[in-house]
């Protein structure tokens, strides 16, 4: 018999993509579908969508069409009907400390909607979603949780160390090197030299920054595989997960498994567990939030605080520590973490994942280590930890009365007393560190920077690292209603809410005002009373928004707080 005589295989009625591949009223549709090289096979099978981020705008992404291509010969071997598709990525190393910076936030959004609207305008029945930088991975957890189909999220993997000067380089330590340099501290040819050797090749950053703990978070909330984040990206490894990937997602829509059957309490107390015992970056809180408002799981700013204070610190990556993700997955990867604090009662064991195994089953089926054969010195148990409390950390007081988020990569116990040094946006800050005005017990503040104000909430590591390089990485405190990256160490307080542009606190603020920044007490005031501030912000003015047209302008219209996640969808949960 003829192939056109073949047959054709029955599609499961459950399937959403019979709208536009059955019946003969949908003849023009496979037709399109055939002028792609799709057969009768493919065309009765479930569509699994590919997003693909893949772009030569940085190392996190350049690599992502192999990756890709590895998770649609899975779907494809499983019988799945694989369609790639693209959407945008920002580099956020690559716009930091520039007015680009303020479009890195905004992307999250758009990844979000370009994957749901790919997604629902194309009747797919599954996705796999990529990501390679910062912001690919909230957004397109996002789009997962909106479109509610069966998803598996695959992360592209982490670059690998640098070596300079006999030692793991990252990129964080050049633009501490900028610091250093501006302060006459390393030459132009030792920085020249870290620029060269810092980043060897693709892959998200390396230590246990935005992409790596976003990556390890995905593993908590049960929306990727456990073990499934930290193979490098140019490891043989990390193209095997990506074809499993493929693999799964025919699984999950075989099984129905959507976001909403997965994502629960369980598993959002889950990933800020790991985040705050792995050291994980502040903007995972910004995200989660995000991400519960999304999956209208009640979630507020306060739950990572009480979490964080019950969860201990127990691995010591960058950059707090010296080591990077690859460090943690020659060990066994994000499972360990989660292994150590599920034996200490700190994990819900029975949290669903995207395989249709809980968290506790997922561990019984991976080949770990024994957790005593394990010797890292960068791993402790959660009787001997680094810290007795998790890394992140909620302020709060006259100064942010919604809350601030701080990561603490030194002294847990620190307490700041200093004067405030004002500026309304990260460019004169920059200027101010880089001229060598800082001063030891200064408290540097920069504000107009928040989602709405900037718009965009930019990330600051320029200004933080070059605080650091310059020496004041205990001395100086910082804190905006912007933020910061993952690769931020010392005292920065970010998120700072409610944002100067709509009349938070932070905008009363003036030259010379005394504040205390109190971690143990997780406090953050001005010494001034409740009149004084409310007098002040009588007398203030809204600023002109920065822009009043085109994508910044319509994003800075539309993003809510810092303590609600920053999120842009009108139809989700708010904490007001």
């Amino acid at each position: 018999m003829s192939q056109q005589e073949s047959p054709k295989r029955e599609k499961d009625e459950t399937l959403r993509s019979r709208e536009v591949t059955e019946g003969p009223e949908r003849a023009p549709h496979r037709a399109m579908f055939r002028a792609m090289g799709f057969d009768d096979e493919d065309l009765s099978s479930p569509m699994v969508g590919i997003a693909n981020p893949a772009a030569d705008i940085t190392p996190c992404n350049v690599h992502l069409d192999d990756v890709a291509g590895a998770a649609l010969d899975g779907v494809d071997a499983a019988g799945g009907m694989p369609i790639e598709f693209g959407t945008i990525t920002i580099s956020d190393a690559i716009s930091m400390g520039t007015e680009g910076m303020k479009a890195s936030l905004i992307s999250r959004e758009v990844i979000a909607d370009s994957v749901e609207l790919v997604a629902f305008g194309e009747r797919m029945d599954a996705l796999v979603t990529v990501a390679g930088c910062d912001k690919n991975l909230p957004g397109m957890l996002m789009a997962a949780i909106r479109t509610d189909l069966p998803s598996v999220f695959l992360y592209g993997g982490s670059i690998m160390p640098g070596q300079h000067d006999g030692r793991d380089v990252t990129i964080v330590q050049v633009f501490e090197g900028v610091g250093a340099y501006a302060q006459g501290e390393m030459s132009a040819e030792e920085l020249d030299d870290l620029e060269r050797h810092a980043c060897p090749g693709a892959g998200s950053c390396g230590g246990m920054f935005t992409a790596n703990t976003m990556a390890s978070i995905s593993e908590a909330l049960g929306m990727a595989p456990l073990g499934s984040a930290s193979a490098p990206a140019e490891h043989p490894e990390r193209y095997e997960v990506a074809e499993r990937a493929g693999e799964l997602a025919l699984e999950v829509v075989e099984a129905d498994r959507k976001p909403s059957d997965i994502l629960s309490r369980e598993s959002f107390e889950n990933a800020i567990a790991v985040q705050t015992a792995i050291g994980g970056s502040t903007n995972g809180v910004l995200h989660l939030l995000a991400l519960a408002a999304e999956a209208g799981i009640d979630l507020d700013i306060d739950d990572f605080d009480e979490i964080s204070r019950r969860t201990p610190k127990i691995a010591d990556l960058q950059p707090g520590g010296q080591s990077v993700m690859n460090d943690l997955h020659e060990i066994g990867g994000v499972p360990v973490v989660i292994r150590r604090l599920l034996d200490a009662g700190l994990i819900h064991g029975d949290a669903m994942t995207v395989t249709g195994r809980t968290i506790a089953e997922e561990l019984a089926e991976l080949d770990l280590p024994a957790d005593e054969d394990i010797d890292a010195d960068f791993l402790y148990t959660v009787d001997e930890p680094k810290q007795a409390e998790g890394a992140i950390k909620i302020l709060k007081g006259n100064l942010a009365p919604d809350g601030a988020v701080l990561k603490v990569t030194g002294d847990d116990k620190f307490h700041h007393e200093g004067p405030a040094r004002i500026f309304e946006n990260e460019e004169d800050a920059m200027a101010y560190v880089q001229e060598g005005h800082i001063e030891s017990g200064d408290v540097i503040v920069i504000r107009n920077e928040g989602p709405k104000g900037g718009p965009g909430m930019r990330e600051m590591l320029g200004v933080t690292a070059a605080v650091v390089g310059a020496g004041h990485e205990d001395d100086v405190a910082l804190l905006t209603d912007g933020r910061f990256s993952g690769g931020t160490r010392g005292p920065m307080i970010g998120h700072v809410a409610p944002e100067a542009f709509v009349g938070g606190p932070i905008a009363a603020l003036e030259e010379g005002d005394e504040i205390t920044v109190d971690i143990p007490n997780r406090t953050l005031e001005v010494d001034l009373s409740d009149e004084e501030l409310d007098a002040r912000l009588a007398d203030w003015e809204q600023p002109e928004p920065a822009y009043d047209s085109g994508v910044l302008a319509k994003y800075g219209m539309l993003f809510d707080s810092a303590a609600n996640g920053a999120v842009t969808n009108p139809g989700v949960k708010r904490n007001d």
